[in-house]
């Protein structure tokens, strides 16, 4: 019997809660399927129900720890495609080893393009992910790529805020775009942390370009990682004279020292999405969390009813 139409939906052991929140919202269940461990540590697949010619989706951030929970998308791909499914569309919500997109120097790898090589070689016909470090990271595939955008989500959460006479400010020069489009649908001024990276977890921040004192900052950003650039600019922002400091982040990988210096900064508000999963326990008193279920949802049902998606990105 053909299945075609059929949609299911598929999670490996990243961010599980992530994807029931997702199937909730199709009114749909999670396929029963086994992602586990042997003792030496490699991933043990089986699907337990038959997906022969089903539209699958499934949904594996390869968040921390990366490694494992790339090689695991990987062999879930590879189970679908040799069970037969219909089409197979990988739903990676934070998209792991986006930062070398480019060989900047001498004698290193583009991590981003073996990423993708690896996903469509292990079986993916389209990849669906949220704000990727860079966008154009989605030249790497010859698949179909829907690139969708948590700001929507967050927007809402600072809307709620009633902010008044927000300025929205990037902690690098690089993320310009980003918080050109929030400011421009928040109707606010935009200001610039300039800052110089040491390494890859060190930078120091130069100066602030554009007016902040006595304004109420948003700093938006795709990721916080160990938190230093980050907290920095919120710190110079303070020292400038800004009244209030609200952080907007899309990732929130918080590796190392993140939570202690989130913690510790001088910030009001911290908003980040759930597509990364987060020990609550220990995140800082002034951190909400904005879930991007409904959004990815969204994506799949139109993807699955061959309906646009390219609402979803604005």
């Amino acid at each position: 019997m053909e299945r075609i139409n059929e949609l299911t939906l598929l999670t490996g052991s990243a961010h599980p809660q992530l994807a029931k929140d997702v199937a909730i919202h199709l009114d749909k269940h999670l396929a029963d399927a086994v992602t586990e461990r042997f003792p030496d540590g490699e991933c043990n697949i089986k699907v337990n129900e038959d997906i022969r010619g089903r539209d699958v989706f499934v949904i594996q951030p390869t968040c921390p720890p990366v490694n494992d929970n790339w090689v695991e998308l990987m062999l879930l791909l590879d189970t679908l495609k040799r069970s037969s499914a219909g089409r197979i569309t990988a739903v990676v919500p934070y998209f792991g080893y986006a930062r070398k997109d480019r060989k900047d120097e001498g004698r290193v790898p583009i991590s981003a393009k073996v990423v993708a090589n690896t996903l469509v070689g292990a079986g993916a016909d389209r990849i669906v992910t949220l704000d990727m470090h860079a966008a154009q990271i989605q030249g790497f595939f010859d698949i179909p790529v829907d690139h969708l955008y948590s700001r929507p989500v967050l927007m809402q959460a600072i809307y709620g805020m009633g902010i008044q006479s927000p300025v929205v400010v990037t902690p690098d020069v690089g993320g310009t775009k980003m918080a050109r489009a929030y400011a421009k649908r928040l109707h606010a001024d935009l200001a610039i942390v300039d800052k110089r990276r040491l390494s890859g977890s060190e930078t120091v921040v130069e100066h602030v370009i554009g007016d902040v004192e006595g304004r109420n900052c948003v700093i938006v950003d795709d990721m916080i990682s160990t938190g230093g650039s980050i907290t920095q600019a919120a710190t110079v922002l303070r020292s400038a004279g800004a009244k209030s400091v609200v952080i907007a982040v899309s990732h929130a990988v918080l590796c190392g020292p993140a939570i202690q210096r989130l913690t510790e900064a001088p910030v009001d508000r911290i908003l980040v999405t759930d597509s990364v999963p987060q020990n609550m326990a220990e995140l800082p008193s002034n951190l909400g969390v904005c879930s991007v279920a409904p959004l990815i949802a969204q994506a799949i049902r139109n993807i699955h009813l061959s309906e646009s998606v390219s609402s979803l990105f604005q």
